[in-house]
């Protein structure tokens, strides 16, 4: 980020502004939302401001600005739509202690005035740095319609609100009675009775969040898909948005856990095959402490945790400490993996079914039915299967497996820096080792890249 944003306090405070045209009149339409004290200086001014000033929003001085004209200024706004004169008041304000915005400058202004939602006191804003204007006030409409004007009379009435509410202990029991009102009870009330119903309904809210006995944590075991945070279901943006503490796997993404709320305690988890890992018994163990202890927790894996990602051991360590919890799907990597290859895991005519295997389990290299594996058209998803790789394949040719079948290696799929890699079972090894991944990979056998151009990408890979 170049601009790091922040809301700043205003109310009372000076803000000044040079110009007097449709420049100044678009700053002024949203400065005078805010409690500053405005001051217009500028030899021409619109009569539009001049009837803002006669109402008293704003102050004006009808003149070419001076020297301690921005002295006390919090802000300045330079909006003369003439790069001299933007330059020589930008010149003085600098000088008189203000930050300065030049309108249409960015390269020479210290702040930047996003486009705002304006729910008061909730306001969201929005910026892109100069580069896509655009793109921001195309976001700003589509949350202007998401958002009912309501919102804001609930925040003013909520902040009213905020010490009676410190009755409740901090943390999840809280946090927990701000969304019911929020998103429940004070929407409700509001629609039945206006505003005048709030109030008794926020009174009577905290009552029965403060007689309410201690809640038990509960842990919702969420599968984070492939990497790509689009492709994250709606109930794991969710749970994420609620957690408390986020127990991950070491393939979960950093944009995926950006995602987290910003309180949330993040562990990593991460088990590696024939590498440094935690032990199952103790992410268990992990698990279950923080949700005993009343949390939200949300144990993050990869793909999907119903494929192995070891679901049934922490579900039987949630179950004996008589923890509730979820299982929230995602998108498993074979499911990511086929997409981008232009395939179907089945097929008419050429597989019924399709197997998912792992490529090593606890005892180290897993065996399969490579019989039934290495009959003609047979399709599989091949799970950690990397220093595997030559024991699946001697595994396959050994059992009479064509050697020209086709085999699609994809590392690190759905993300930017994703790798597709088309061979044969005959060349399995040593592709694998040439290609040198060193993220997570998914491989097919059986399935070719339907676009012939990308079944060179071996080729190119290796020249």
């Amino acid at each position: 980020m170049q601009h790091f944003p922040i809301f700043m306090a205003v109310a009372g405070r000076r803000i000044v502004l040079s110009g007097g045209g449709d420049a100044a009149m678009a700053k002024l339409r949203l400065l005078m939302k805010t409690e500053a004290h405005l001051t217009v200086i500028a030899a021409q001014i619109a009569p539009e401001i001049h009837r803002w000033a006669a109402a008293g929003k704003l102050r004006v001085i009808p003149r070419a600005m001076d020297h301690g004209d921005a002295i006390c200024a919090a802000l300045f706004y330079a909006a003369n739509e003439d790069a001299a004169e933007d330059a020589r008041v930008a010149a003085i304000a600098h000088a008189e202690g203000a930050l300065v915005n030049i309108v249409d400058n960015l390269a020479d202004s210290q702040f930047i005035t996003p486009a705002i939602v304006d729910r008061d006191p909730v306001t969201i804003a929005i910026g892109t740095e100069g580069a896509a204007p655009v793109l921001a006030r195309a976001i700003k409409a589509d949350l202007e319609t998401r958002l009912p004007q309501s919102l804001g009379v609930l925040a003013r009435i909520g902040k009213t609100f905020r010490r009676a509410a410190e009755v409740l202990p901090m943390g999840r029991k809280r946090r927990d009675f701000w969304a019911d009102f929020y998103f429940n009870a004070g929407p409700k009330a509001f629609d039945d009775k206006g505003a005048a119903g709030v109030l008794p309904a926020l009174e009577t809210l905290i009552d029965t969040h403060a007689t309410a006995t201690r809640t038990a944590g509960h842990v919702d075991l969420v599968g984070a898909g492939p990497g790509d945070p689009e492709l994250l279901t709606l109930k794991a943006r969710r749970a994420l948005d609620k957690a408390d503490v986020v127990i991950h796997d070491r393939l979960v993404t950093p944009e995926i856990l950006e995602l987290a709320r910003r309180e949330a305690v993040i562990i990593d988890a991460g088990k590696e095959g024939f590498g440094a890992s935690m032990a199952q018994a103790d992410i268990d163990a992990l698990i279950v402490e923080h949700a005993a202890r009343g949390a939200h927790v949300v144990r993050l894996k990869a793909g999907d945790p119903t494929v192995f990602g070891r679901l049934d051991e922490e579900i039987a360590a949630l179950e004996t400490a008589g923890i509730p919890y979820a299982i929230i799907p995602g998108i498993t990597a074979a499911s990511a993996a086929v997409a981008t290859i232009g395939q179907s895991l089945t097929k008419r005519g050429r597989n019924s079914a399709v197997r998912l295997i792992t490529g090593h389990d606890t005892r180290g290299y897993a065996d399969h039915d490579w019989r039934a594996l290495a009959q003609p058209g047979e399709v599989a998803a091949i799970y950690m299967g990397k220093k595997s790789a030559r024991f699946i394949q001697g595994r396959l040719l050994m059992h009479g497996a064509d050697p020209a079948t086709p085999v699609t290696i994809i590392e690190n799929v759905s993300r930017a820096d994703q790798r597709i890699i088309a061979t044969t079972l005959a060349e399995m090894e040593p592709t694998m080792t040439q290609a040198n991944l060193t993220g997570p990979a998914i491989t097919f056998y059986g399935l070719a890249p339907r676009d012939a151009a990308t079944q060179s990408l071996k080729l190119r890979e290796f020249a």
